[in-house]
C-alpha cells in the first residue's frame, strides 16, 4: 500500500460506450485526478480519457474532492474504490475532553473487507488514535495521479534568459 496527499478532484465524463453486446450507450462516468486548478484537472481528464476512448466525449462535471490522501494498493485485483470516513481523538487541551474530528480518504480494494485491511494497514503504521466512522463503496472508474514530467519541457541548448543576451549585446557593444 502506498498513500498519496494531494489536491484531489473529482470529474465526470460523458461518452457513449459499446457494450458487450455491440449496442452503443451513452454512458457518464466519475474519475478523481490529481490537480492543481479546475483547468489543469480538465486538461488532464481530456489527456487521460483520450486514449481509452474512441470517438467524442464531453466532460460535464468537475469538483474539488474532500479526500485528505488516497491509498492505492499494489494488488492488481484491487479495482474498486471506497470512500472511506475516519473520526481521529483529540484531546482538547482547553477543556481536557475528547474532541472527535472527521477526516475522508479514499482506498483501494476488491471487496468491503478487503478495503477495510487495506485502511487499517496504512492508518496502524502512525500513532493517533482512531476509528472507523464509515466505508462506502463509490462508483469511481479509476484515480489518476499529476505526472509531474508531462509538462516539463527540456532547454535547448542555445536557450539563455533574454538578460544574458541583452548583457552579451552591451559588453560586445562597449568594447567596440
Amino acid at each position: 500500500m502506498r498513500s498519496r496527499a494531494a489536491e484531489w478532484f473529482e470529474t465526470k465524463i460523458r461518452y457513449e460506450k459499446t457494450m458487450e453486446d455491440g449496442l452503443q450507450k451513452k454512458v457518464t462516468e466519475a474519475y478523481v485526478l490529481d490537480a492543481l486548478s479546475f483547468t489543469e484537472a480538465e486538461e488532464t481528464i481530456i489527456s487521460e480519457m483520450s486514449s481509452y476512448i474512441s470517438g467524442e466525449f464531453t466532460v460535464t462535471d468537475i469538483k474539488k474532492a474532500s479526500y485528505k490522501e488516497v491509498f492505492f494498493s499494489d494488488n492488481p485485483r484491487d479495482d474498486k474504490w471506497y470512500k472511506a470516513k475516519l473520526q481521529f481523538i483529540i484531546l482538547d487541551e482547553k477543556s481536557g475532553k475528547e474532541k472527535l474530528t472527521a477526516v475522508n480518504y479514499l482506498v483501494q480494494g476488491n471487496t468491503f473487507q478487503n478495503a477495510v485491511q487495506n485502511l487499517e494497514t496504512v492508518m496502524n503504521t502512525g500513532m493517533q488514535d482512531w476509528k472507523i466512522a464509515s466505508v462506502t463503496e463509490t462508483t469511481l472508474m479509476d484515480v489518476f495521479e499529476h505526472d509531474g514530467t508531462k509538462h516539463v519541457s527540456k532547454p535547448k541548448e542555445d536557450d539563455r534568459p533574454e538578460y544574458e543576451d541583452a548583457a552579451a549585446q552591451e559588453t560586445a557593444e562597449a568594447s567596440l
